[in-house]
């Protein structure tokens, strides 16, 4: 959820639209209501709602209102989001000049938040005299806010707004279609695919279809509900089974990333016989073994801090999920330092500064035989220039109130710029000898895919289509190098419940993937996902509220890890409905409010009630905690193992959470976690552990 956000702020916003200086506005101390204020000390504002009508008066500091300035701008975080968001102008105060927009999303590490208040501005009597923000309607909402202004709509802001109706209609057809096509039952089949060094194997059934057949190649950007044309069509002379063989590679294109589906000519375009169907297997060029964890024990957000790396071995860590940022790392242009390459017939540049400190970490975990998950993340590309690696890639829709973006799986361009990227990684990571990757976790907490993977708006079926799109994409060019390498699916604790509107169900998008592999053929994915606790800052997790032990849950946390387990030993999920999905915890943790003895009690206590039902569950093969080390970018959250690295009395200090995660699965671990039973408030662990149906 975190780590990489100061590179991120780092790039930059995007330069104003107005001549007009922004207008600068802090809180009022004393013009709050149904709330808490402090000035936090570093620019930042905290906000505590305490009733269910909680206002915050602004007060202009900097500048003043002008024609032209009618966006209310701002960084937020919240761990609990807002149900709406209300701006106030004056003169009169009052709803006719107030402009109602979506609710704060649900956020640990700073996003932006814009307001277009444009409507309530016209309605003001003469010169506004200032702002009311009226943040949801209900108490114990904890806000951070900073960098608040007015200032005029960005190119990008404007950019959606002129876009807006016209692509609200075309997803809408789209996402008609898509839904239509998952449920179709067509007449012809393509029951495998396989690619291999220098052909494709296309095996298929034509079906009852009397009449002329083809074959046709579709690329993964293509949509195969609205097809016009393919840049190949075989014809299926058979009829019944049928073989087809063709180059792997068609000019510079490579196949590998093409579905292939029977297809009929019509006067607008082709017509679906078959559900198009991705390469099922794909003939590797290296033989790399298969590696798993040793343990289940793992640390998330791995990198190499000095004189600490030794917790690898200390604390007995099988397991690392290391974040790479692609934006960073490849270039459309050449630049000193950088190293061209070719995929797909245009040159790339890889910028070897930075992949050399992600050798450096990998040869950490590679010498100690860890089994490395890096997480794929993109960030925004709207900033970026016109023709550059991250505006290609970047999704076309996607809304600056994200901290990250979905690839634009729609673009032949964005696809090979993206694909160029992932195949350079793969390339240089999956291998037998050497710094490894073993697998790809595709982007950040999906289901909070407003602020972690955002596409704009779009339903949650269109929303996966994409999102299915780039784990396959990985998956096939991963595969390529190594015969185990797995895509996994990343989603945050919210299970069969939103905090917000803009954000996905985790169990109706696993739904969703299980669907597209059934139409489009299965393939291996994994899930990652974050059990947090119910509150991210509160460390009695086995007092967790919104938790049941039922699959319909709404949220999956420590407290209710059992329910994780019944999951995964559905058939319907599994690979081919053969094999269980593997499934790693890859970033949860437990926050100790402050260093006092009572937290850090809690917070040991918390691991210790985690790892003893983490440890009978054998469908989670791992568990990457976060955070090892505290860190002042988490929103004054303390999750590490290890106490923050300036800390005055203690820098990078062992908390008792760091000695219990050094006991688990060791013969010292009941002498160690004995003292934390009377925290939770029990004398044997089996009292922990849920027995009953899990339905």
């Amino acid at each position: 959820m975190f780590w990489i956000i100061a590179a991120l702020l780092a790039m930059g916003s995007c330069a104003m639209a107005s001549a007009e200086p922004d207008v600068t506005l802090a809180p009022v101390p004393d013009g709050i209501h149904n709330a808490t204020l402090k000035d936090v000390g570093d620019g930042s504002y905290e906000i505590v709602t305490t009733g269910a009508d909680p206002f915050v008066f602004l007060k202009v500091t900097g500048g003043s209102f002008a024609p032209g300035l009618h966006v209310l701008a701002f960084e937020c975080a919240s761990p609990q989001g807002t149900d709406n968001f209300q701006v106030y102008v004056f003169p009169p105060l009052g709803e006719e000049t107030s402009v109602t927009g979506p609710g704060l999303a649900l956020s640990e590490g700073w996003s932006s938040h814009s307001v277009d208040i444009a409507p309530a501005l016209a309605r003001v009597r003469g010169t506004p005299e200032g702002i009311r923000i009226d943040p949801g309607n209900h108490p114990g909402k904890l806000i951070r806010i900073r960098n608040i202004r007015l200032r005029a709509p960005n190119a990008r802001e404007k950019q959606l707004a002129a876009q807006a109706e016209a692509r609200r209609k075309e997803l809408q057809e789209r996402d008609r279609r898509l839904t239509r096509y998952l449920k179709t039952r067509f007449p012809g089949v393509i029951t495998k695919v396989t690619v291999d060094r220098d052909t494709v194997e296309v095996r298929g059934d034509t079906g009852p279809h009397t009449g002329d057949l083809w074959l046709a190649d579709i690329p993964l950007w293509d949509d195969p509900t609205a097809l016009e044309r393919s840049p190949a069509l075989t014809a299926v002379n058979d009829k019944g089974a049928f073989t087809v063989r063709l180059p792997r590679r068609d000019g510079s294109r490579d196949r590998l990333l093409s579905r292939w589906a029977l297809v009929v000519r019509k006067a607008d375009g082709l017509e679906l016989r078959s559900a198009p169907r991705y390469a099922d297997a794909v003939t590797p060029t290296r033989n790399v073994p298969e590696q798993r964890p040793r343990t289940k024990k793992g640390l998330g957000g791995f990198w190499s801090h000095k004189g600490v790396v030794s917790d690898l071995d200390d604390l007995g860590i099988s397991a690392v999920t290391v974040n790479i940022l692609l934006n960073g790392l490849f270039s459309t242009t050449p630049n000193e330092g950088w190293t061209p390459f070719q995929y797909g017939g245009k040159t790339y540049y890889a910028n070897e500064g930075s992949l050399k400190g992600y050798d450096q970490i990998l040869t950490e975990t590679s010498r100690r035989g860890i089994v490395v998950s890096a997480i794929i993340l993109i960030a925004q590309g709207h900033n970026a220039p016109e023709g550059s690696w991250s505006r290609i890639v970047a999704h076309r829709d996607a809304h600056p109130s994200g901290i990250f973006v979905m690839p634009d799986m729609d673009s032949r361009d964005a696809v090979m710029a993206y694909a160029a990227g992932m195949d350079y990684l793969a390339n240089r990571y999956c291998r037998a000898d050497g710094p490894r990757i073993h697998h790809w976790i595709m982007h950040n907490e999906i289901n909070a895919g407003w602020i972690w993977t955002n596409a704009g708006e779009k339903t949650d079926t269109l929303y996966m289509d994409l999102y299915h799109r780039s784990m396959r994409l990985a998956h096939l060019i991963a595969r390529q190098y190594d015969a185990h390498s797995k895509a996994f699916i990343s989603l945050e604790h919210h299970w069969n419940y939103t905090p917000e509107p803009r954000f996905y169900r985790g169990k109706r998008l696993l739904e969703l993937l299980a669907d597209f592999c059934r139409v489009e053929g299965d393939f291996e994915w994994a899930l990652a996902h974050h059990p947090y606790p119910d509150s991210l800052l509160n460390p009695r997790t086995w007092e967790d509220g919104h938790t049941d032990f039922t699959l319909d849950t709404p949220k999956i946390t420590f407290r209710n890890l059992e329910v994780l387990d019944a999951w995964s030993k559905q058939r319907a999920f599994w690979f081919e409905g053969r094999v269980p999905r593997t499934i790693h915890c890859t970033e949860q943790g437990l926050n100790a409010p402050d260093y006092s003895e009572k937290s850090l009690r809690e917070q040991a206590a918390g691991m210790a009630y985690t790892w003893k039902k983490l440890k009978r569950l054998d469908s989670i093969e791992a568990f990457q905690y976060h955070a090892w080390i505290d860190n002042r970018g988490e929103f004054g959250l303390r999750l590490g193992l290890r106490r923050f690295p300036d800390d005055a009395d203690d820098p990078w200090g062992k908390k008792p959470i760091w000695y219990v995660y050094q006991a688990m699965g060791t013969p010292q671990e009941d002498e160690v976690f004995a003292q934390y039973k009377a925290v939770i408030g029990i004398k044997d662990w089996d009292e922990i552990i849920h027995r009953g149906p899990i339905r």
